[in-house]
């Protein structure tokens, strides 16, 4: 099954992988029981995502990716393994929604003449108010 991330890009659900650990935090008697913290493995190489994606979502995972180029993700907020795996499913997707918008392409402008002229009348404007404290001080 096919997991919709945008209207151009979806994951198959095949790539990622699920393993429940102990959690730390809340969890009353059950914490030293249960497995209710979630790890979530999504294989980066095996998707068909667009180079170009790819790349800002490396840059994005950080220090998640691993040196087989998964993406390791933990869930460990809720008390609930339901909960857990829901949560680390959505910060996946949100992370390769992030990863799909292009950033804005900065073009260089330079200073208009007006804005040239401006700076340098304050620089002036600056240089007189100073000299006149000098010519005080003595």
């Amino acid at each position: 099954m096919m997991i919709p991330v945008t209207d151009t890009i979806s994951i198959d659900e095949r790539l990622i992988a699920e393993q429940f650990v102990r959690a730390s935090g809340p969890g009353g008697q059950n914490v030293n029981k249960v497995s209710t913290a979630v790890q979530l493995w999504f294989d980066l190489p095996a998707a068909n995502l667009p180079p170009d994606v790819r790349g800002r979502l490396i840059r994005l995972a950080g220090r998640r990716v691993t040196k087989e180029g998964q993406i390791l993700i933990e869930a460990t907020e809720h008390r609930a393994r339901e909960q857990n795996r829901t949560a680390a499913m959505d910060r996946l997707v949100a992370l390769i929604r992030q990863a799909a918008i292009r950033p804005k392409v900065r073009r260089k402008t330079r200073p208009s003449r007006g804005a040239k002229e401006r700076r340098l009348e304050s620089k002036r404007h600056r240089s007189v108010l100073k000299r006149g404290r000098r010519l005080a001080d003595q």
